[in-house]
């Protein structure tokens, strides 16, 4: 595209310019320009769409998710099991467990949970989200890692954004590319039968 751009200018009196030439260096040109406004204008509003949409799911898992404190009942593994180390609230060494809690609706229930515990004991309390229902829920989204998608989003949205615009100007200067050789090649069948002969053109 820059070297296109460049040739924007070297094209402008050459007596050997094409008039494919001069296009070329204009699309790249425009390229360019659409890359340098539609991108950031592509990414803020992707961005601003999924921090709003994240951002309120964060307000409605915390009105919704529960935590509550459970009681183990019984350990039912002997070794404890490591959490998913993708999720930084959960990285401590948990046990499953069965356990028993009280719901927010004042349900009693009861289930195989993993408890944040590395040696748990019949008796020891830990923090369960539950739904109002006292089902239990993942943890809710926390503001931080919702604005962290959301900027992810954004940057995901701009680079499409450039890929697309720069996958038209390629297709655009490859069928104009193709073209040309068309050109050239029905140019060539026309001198082709007469080119070496003596006085071809006169």
């Amino acid at each position: 595209m820059v070297r296109a751009i460049v040739g924007l200018w070297r094209w402008r009196r050459n007596p050997l310019r094409r008039t494919t030439d001069l296009v070329e260096a204009w699309l790249a040109l425009v390229g360019l320009v659409l890359s340098l406004v539609a991108a950031p204008l592509a990414g803020d509003v992707v961005g601003t769409i999924a921090q709003n949409s994240l951002q309120r799911s964060v307000r409605d898992q915390h009105r919704t998710h529960h935590l509550v404190e459970a009681t183990v009942i019984k350990r039912l593994n002997r070794s404890p099991v490591e959490s998913d180390p993708e999720s930084p609230a959960t990285r401590r060494r948990q046990s499953r467990v069965l356990a028993g809690w009280t719901g927010p609706d004042g349900t009693t229930r009861h289930g195989t949970v993993l408890a944040d515990l590395g040696s748990p004991h019949r008796g020891d309390h830990f923090a369960l989200w539950t739904d109002e229902h006292g089902r239990m829920v993942p943890s809710p989204l926390d503001r931080a890692t919702a604005t962290t998608h959301a900027v992810l989003a954004g940057f995901g949205a701009a680079a499409v954004t450039v890929g697309l615009i720069e996958g038209g100007r390629r297709l655009i200067v490859w069928r104009m590319v193709r073209r040309r050789y068309a050109r050239w090649d029905q140019a060539w069948d026309k001198a082709g039968p007469d080119w070496g002969r003596t006085g071809t053109g006169s």
